[in-house]
């Protein structure tokens, strides 16, 4: 018998810690091979890391709601024997170290957070530091070497930084900053009300949303479309689709294929805020919007605009079904320049959406709503779906935010089976 040691997974080049959301299984469990054992969360990404042996699970080092560490232990696993390391082990990206059998009576060796290299204290103190970290001291001008971290192993953490900038800490000044007093706790009523938890990724999308809302000047439009045309051909064709491509047809890949035209044409709208200027981007990469059970995550189809109307299609709902199965990798949630949301999937006729920061505006597709609408002066029954845009009113205007909507709504309301582009 042997004990093998699951670390803390790199879950993406710039990830130099994570979180541990949720265990799946409990001390003393039995794991197969490639089962998932854990849910992990970083600032990019949350996961469910399969483990890499069969065994029983004998040891929980990491605690749900810890954060530590890439290549921090986080678990150990009694395997059946010493070859038992798995030949995907670096394609699962879990690491872990293969321990001797103990001898009778032992007890489980103690799992500690990886330990600091000597000379690590300059370019292995900013490994240390998480990019919100390091993003929040840049803000301030603050340097983060110079301050005492009150975190596991004396990471400097935000609240650090905050304390600083509080204090007027800067640089030369290595003082230890003074932690703000803890809030009171919550106050409830236990028969009439219920305090829930927050779980990692819902303080990461509060942290994410009052950030956007601090940076950006949010303004908002809507325009209505007739999508009768596109409604009677999606019915034509969804059968057909499907049975000659594996996958289901869905109303967003015509409105990301005419979206990504647009793009193109109005530049300004795919394009981020710096204080030296608008940073254009020349390339779409599509954000899509998915509702998971615990929040929203923002997987990205890269170079969306150079991509066939089939590959569109099968791009999306890959990448929807593993946001939904919790198997996106870091790489899928980067590099976005404009966001999608299908807001209609849940009834909703009108919403004003926040903008998924650095980029310049999002996109919501509405509830198509069949109505009675003056075409020709006469009453026709129409397919209508409404199109709102928040934009960053730092960038664009009034105008362009008007000219980009009118664009979509044109290509969607004359909208042929020759519009695709295959």
């Amino acid at each position: 018998m042997g004990v093998s040691q699951i670390k803390m997974p790199q879950l993406g080049e710039s990830v130099t810690e994570g979180t541990v959301d949720k265990w799946l299984k409990h001390e003393g469990d039995f794991v197969k091979r490639d089962e998932p054992l854990v849910e992990v969360v970083t600032d990019k990404v949350n996961a469910e890391i399969p483990s890499p042996f069969e065994g029983k699970l004998v040891k929980i080092a990491v605690s749900e709601g810890e954060t530590v560490r890439v290549g921090a232990v986080i678990a150990q696993i009694e395997t059946g024997g010493a070859t038992a390391a798995p030949a995907k082990d670096k394609e699962a990206g879990v690491a872990h170290t293969e321990l001797p059998p103990e001898p009778p009576g032992a007890k489980a060796p103690t799992a500690t957070a990886a330990p600091v290299a000597a000379g690590e204290a300059d370019g292995g103190e900013r490994a240390r530091l998480s990019p919100a970290v390091r993003k929040l001291a840049a803000e301030h001008n603050i340097d983060p070497t110079s301050l005492k971290g009150s975190g596991m192993g004396g990471r400097v953490t935000r609240d650090d930084v905050l304390a600083a900038v509080g204090g007027d800490q800067t640089g030369a000044a290595p003082q230890a900053p003074t932690k703000p007093a803890p809030s009171a706790p919550a106050r409830v009523d236990g028969e009439r009300e219920e305090l829930v938890k927050l779980s990692v990724m819902r303080k990461s999308i509060a942290e994410h949303m009052v950030r956007s809302l601090a940076t950006s000047p949010h303004a908002w439009t809507l325009q209505e479309v007739d999508v009768t045309n596109l409604v009677r051909y999606r019915e034509a064709e969804k059968d057909s689709f499907k049975a000659r491509h594996g996958t289901a047809l869905t109303y967003l890949p015509f409105v990301a294929q005419i979206l990504c035209e647009a793009l193109k044409q109005f530049p300004w709208l795919n394009s981020s805020w710096s204080d030296d200027g608008v940073i254009l981007k020349r390339y779409v990469n599509l954000g899509i919007a998915v509702s998971i059970p615990d929040g929203l995550i923002v997987p990205v189809v890269k170079d969306a605009d150079k991509l066939g109307f089939t590959d569109l299609v099968r791009v999306i709902n890959d990448l929807v079904e593993r946001a939904r199965n919790k198997q996106l990798k870091t790489d899928d949630v980067q590099g976005g320049t404009f966001t999608l949301n299908n807001t209609g999937a849940t009834g909703s006729i009108a919403s004003q959406p926040i903008i998924n920061q650095p980029q310049a505006a999002i996109l919501t597709t509405e509830s198509i709503v069949k109505r009675a609408m003056v075409i020709d002066d006469a009453i026709a029954l129409r397919h209508m779906m409404n199109l709102c845009l928040s934009f960053d009113h730092r960038i664009i205007d009034g105008m362009m935010a008007g000219q980009f909507l009118g664009t979509l709504k044109q290509r969607l309301e004359e909208w042929t089976a020759g519009s695709i582009r295959l």
